[in-house]
């Protein structure tokens, strides 16, 4: 038998073994608890050295984004540090719709996921070796619903306040390489626009704001099946604590600029959506959004303005349970001071690509998402 055995126990681990029959396997993914979303999968294959596998997933039309999975490439590795693409391809009229997955593996396990994975015990070291360093301070801001800490890490002394935070969808894996490149970045004493952010601001920095979720293997939810992302009007300890604190948090040192990191299955390419419709809309409010969108348009070749959310919304018509939107309405001109209203920001990365900068090796990866967090933070630094 080709293909040995496959599995999923372990650390966001998710996969369900239809069958296996030679060096053909047939799969399913496994919902969110106490949820209909689904979408994200991670498991190991254990098979025959230089025998070619396919694997095919399927059910695929009643997933959260069936949009994701045409052009799409699934992430493989065999040593779980570099992280490539099997190819992939994608028949809606094939058993409620199949993902097919080849790959020619070179060693005897080889590990599948939608995105390359960031594990909590990586998240762990993450916020250790980031504390360490002089004029860091770390913070537990509260529990998720399985005790989970929701760790914040805060340096910088200036008074703009500067909050990011990722993976509220804790399959968006690629949320938190950016906050590794980030942190990188942040805590590099030679790096000049990390010197002038440490000066002009006070940064807080949550990488995961959904352990349980992450752990867990879920696409978009926490334990409770909760899209955390809704939840930013009224948190509850119930169903949200990891928002009702980290809300609470930025009540207690307020928030003039806010990234929130994510990913999205469908669009290749990165982009920004931002606060139109709140109630408060100023017009110095959304230039701030526009010129910061600009610069790093700029920037990098590695994020664009052309693809992305529809954004022209009515006054009023912003939904505020959505983190930018409760936060640019929130931390607003009356509240933060005439012209510091606060310009709140959703970053997506692709599970795909950069359609305008392809990759056949890796599409967007790990080193990408770290890459495109430096450049995000130079441009807030010109502009604190």
């Amino acid at each position: 038998m080709t293909i040995r055995s496959i599995n999923a126990a372990f650390d966001s681990g998710n996969i369900i073994v239809k069958s296996i029959d030679g060096a053909a396997a047939t799969l399913s993914v496994r919902k969110d608890k106490d949820s209909d979303f689904f979408q994200w999968f991670h498991f190991r294959v254990e098979s025959e050295a230089g025998e070619a596998i396919s694997l095919k997933i399927t059910d695929l039309n009643e997933s959260a984004y069936p949009g994701g999975w045409s052009d799409y490439n699934a992430c493989v590795s065999e040593d779980r540090s570099y992280w490539g693409r099997a190819p992939s391809s994608f028949d809606a009229n094939e058993d409620g719709g199949t993902l097919t997955i080849t790959y020619l593996p070179m060693g005897g396990i080889s590990w599948f996921a939608y995105f390359a994975p960031y594990s909590l015990e990586r998240h762990h070291d993450l916020i250790s070796e980031a504390a360490l360093y002089e004029g860091v301070t770390h913070r537990t801001l509260g529990y998720s619903l399985e005790g989970r800490p929701i760790d914040c890490v805060e340096m910088g002394t200036g008074e703009t306040h500067v909050w990011l935070y990722a993976r509220q969808h804790p399959g968006e894996s690629m949320a938190e390489w950016w906050m590794e490149g980030a942190l990188e970045m942040l805590t590099d004493p030679a790096d000049p626009h990390a010197r002038i952010l440490r000066e002009k601001a006070t940064i807080h920095i949550v990488p995961n704001c959904n352990p349980d979720g992450s752990f867990r293997g879920h696409l978009r939810t926490n334990y409770a099946g909760v899209n955390l992302n809704r939840e930013w009007a009224e948190p509850s300890a119930e169903r949200s604590p990891e928002v009702l604190c980290i809300r609470d948090a930025m009540d207690e040192t307020g928030c003039h600029w806010a990234i929130d990191v994510h990913g999205d299955e469908a669009i290749p390419a990165a982009f920004i959506a931002g606060f139109h419709g709140i109630p408060s809309w100023t017009d110095e409010q959304g230039a701030r959004y526009d010129v910061y969108k600009a610069r790093l348009d700029a920037r990098t070749p590695d994020f664009q303005r052309k693809l992305g959310y529809p954004e022209k919304e009515a006054p009023g018509s912003a939904n505020l349970s959505m983190s930018t939107n409760q936060l640019a309405e929130r931390f607003s001109d009356a509240v933060n001071g005439a012209g510091k209203g606060c310009v709140a920001m959703t970053l997506e990365m692709p599970f795909k690509d950069n359609h305008e900068l392809p990759d056949a090796e890796q599409g967007w990866s790990p080193e990408r998402s770290a890459a495109l967090a430096r450049e995000c933070l130079a441009v807030l630094a010109e502009m604190v």
